[in-house]
């Protein structure tokens, strides 16, 4: 199906030529939002049991990249030619020492099944010996790094405790294109006191610092975090799909055609979900927005 932008899945298949599908790998790595170095409790939706697709972080890489195909394999037909991507995927996967990274990275690059590795950090968590471990691994595959920005807009920042400055965000994007790896933005939309105007400038100043790719996800609330509270006592009100979808397109149609878009929407861990409950049913959501895609391009003559 035509989904009118250019998605992961798609870059994917043209890089290796086949279906390439993400493991979702642990380090067992914390977050200095969370242990006191630059805050504690984590942003404002992290739940501590919010970081669970991936394996348990006491296997080795190897281990957990075994684990992680045998669940994918039953949701595809068999077909010899899949690969994966070595996702480290829970938390802040590069707040640990640089050689302790070196040796999971390098376990993941050496499997044969392992086309590409995807590593999710945060800007501030990349010290020069990090960056350099990251620099080893892209060049025997290639390396995306996801980093959690969420908002461009410092009063947000502050509001979701987010724990850096947007500057610290530009800073890691240029570094880690100067070492030739494959930055991914992380916006969540939805935020507090954000409407489509805010939303747009941080799309646009995402895409004007050169990402290779956006992951645009739906702010869920979560058991047990900040934001259940604020939920609870009225003072956030969540998305509805029809509201999250247009803000959805309006985040599309602000990226250059070139930008990869990782995600259109996020799972929440349904043990955890507080709300939006919609949300919960991720193939009638996203049936929903490729239905609207549809209706968007009909009506706009090909452009969503």
């Amino acid at each position: 199906m035509n989904k009118h932008y250019r998605s992961l899945d798609e870059c994917l298949r043209e890089l290796f030529g086949c279906k390439v599908m993400k493991a979702a790998l642990s380090l067992g790595t914390t977050c200095p939002n969370r242990d006191g170095r630059c805050g504690t409790g984590g942003c404002i939706f992290c739940a501590e049991g919010s970081a669970t697709f991936a394996s348990a972080p006491e296997m080795t890489v190897k281990e957990q990249l075994d684990s992680a195909i045998a669940r994918l394999s039953g949701k595809l037909p068999y077909d010899r030619r899949v690969k994966y991507v070595a996702y480290f995927q829970s938390y802040t996967s590069t707040y640990l020492p640089a050689e302790k990274l070196r040796s999971a990275l390098d376990a993941a690059v050496s499997d044969k099944r392992v086309a590409a590795l995807s590593v999710a950090t945060r800007p501030d968590c990349l010290p020069d010996d990090v960056m350099q471990v990251l620099a080893e691994a892209g060049k025997k595959k290639p390396a995306f790094v996801e980093l959690g920005l969420q908002t461009i807009h410092e009063d947000t920042a502050e509001l979701i405790n987010r724990g850096y400055p947007l500057s610290c965000y530009d800073d890691a994007v240029k570094r880690l294109k100067d070492n030739g790896l494959m930055p991914v933005a992380h916006l969540i939309i939805g935020l507090p006191g954000e409407d489509k105007e805010k939303l747009i400038r941080t799309v646009r100043h995402v895409a004007e610092g050169g990402v290779q790719g956006v992951k645009l996800q739906l702010l869920h609330v979560l058991r047990g975090t900040p934001l259940e509270k604020e939920f609870v006592s009225g003072r956030y009100e969540p998305l509805g799909l029809e509201e999250y979808t247009d803000l959805l397109f309006t985040a599309i149609r602000s990226l250059p055609e070139n930008i990869v878009i990782h995600r259109i929407t996020g799972d929440g861990d349904k043990k955890l979900l507080v709300a939006p409950l919609w949300s919960a049913d991720k193939k009638r959501v996203l049936n929903y927005i490729n239905r609207r895609m549809e209706e968007e391009n009909l009506r706009q003559g090909g452009d969503l």
